[in-house]
């Protein structure tokens, strides 16, 4: 399990739920991005379920049978005492477990401990001291409310989310400068069939299985505004005229087939 949550913190820490996204591309070189709405972090989500889970549990003796292995009978004094200890020293071997696993995910999230029920207001905390990241609210059960926006330059790269002190984190935007006067945008956590996404069927096999909270389904809005000359692009009704120039937009959902992507022309 240990080595399945690594995979997972590694290829999908962040996941987006109920969102409006919108990034605006000016031909000389300006960009202005915005997310408003939901961002799960699965890892944390997870965590605090298991250690809720684990603080309700009880002894409960299981049945005991006679000879033949079919019929119940009343378990003895004894036998009682014997699945008791063996659950007790199940439940020590399962919370040393989590213990180990929380210092290997510790690593992962820049020192935060995900195992601390304060873990969730110090990721807000350290979100809220970065540039753009207007208002972060924790909701409670790896789920935060943000409001994002900044500005800037395609003088480098961009994604979002980065988090600061996070090793690594998955983009859900991904803005690249090419040296060809071009920008291509992907936004691989834009969507369920993404390959940006490669352990989600996982992530929802364990859901299932242990009983943590669902996978978040996702349902947004990604748009893209631009006064550059789109070049491809995979919307289904392609460029429309805008006020700005040219609009690429897509509903994300369920039924998103693929990651939004586009490649704009911002210089000759």
């Amino acid at each position: 399990m240990l080595a399945l949550l690594s995979l997972l913190l590694a290829a999908c820490l962040w996941a987006p739920g109920k969102f409006t996204s919108t990034l605006d591309i000016r031909k000389d070189g300006r960009f202005a991005f915005s997310y408003t709405g939901e961002i799960h972090m699965l890892a944390l989500s997870k965590m605090m379920n298991d250690m809720d889970a684990d603080a309700k549990k009880t002894f409960e003796p299981s049945a005991c049978h006679k000879d033949d292995g079919i019929e119940e009978r009343p378990c003895t004094r004894e036998e009682i005492a014997t699945q008791k200890q063996e659950w007790q020293e199940e439940r020590t071997r399962a919370t040393d477990k989590r213990r180990r696993d929380a210092e290997s995910m510790k690593a992962i999230l820049g020192g935060i401990d995900p195992s601390n029920p304060q873990a969730a207001e110090e990721i807000a905390a350290r979100l809220r001291r970065q540039a753009g990241w207007k208002s972060v609210t924790y909701k409670g059960d790896g789920l935060f409310d943000v409001d994002f926006a900044i500005a800037g330059r395609f003088d480098h790269d961009f994604a979002f989310p980065t988090i600061e002190r996070f090793p690594m984190a998955n983009a859900f935007v991904q803005v690249t400068r090419r040296n060809d006067g071009t920008i291509r945008v992907d936004a691989p956590g834009f969507s369920p069939a993404s390959t940006g996404e490669p352990f989600k069927g996982m992530m929802q096999g364990i859901t299932a299985k242990e009983g943590t909270p669902p996978f978040p389904q996702v349902d947004g809005h990604f748009t893209i505004t631009t006064d550059g000359t789109v070049l491809a692009n995979n919307t289904d009704e392609g460029p429309q005229a805008d006020t700005a120039g040219q609009r690429l937009s897509w509903a994300i959902n369920l039924r998103t087939p693929a990651a939004p992507t586009a490649l704009i022309r911002i210089a000759p």
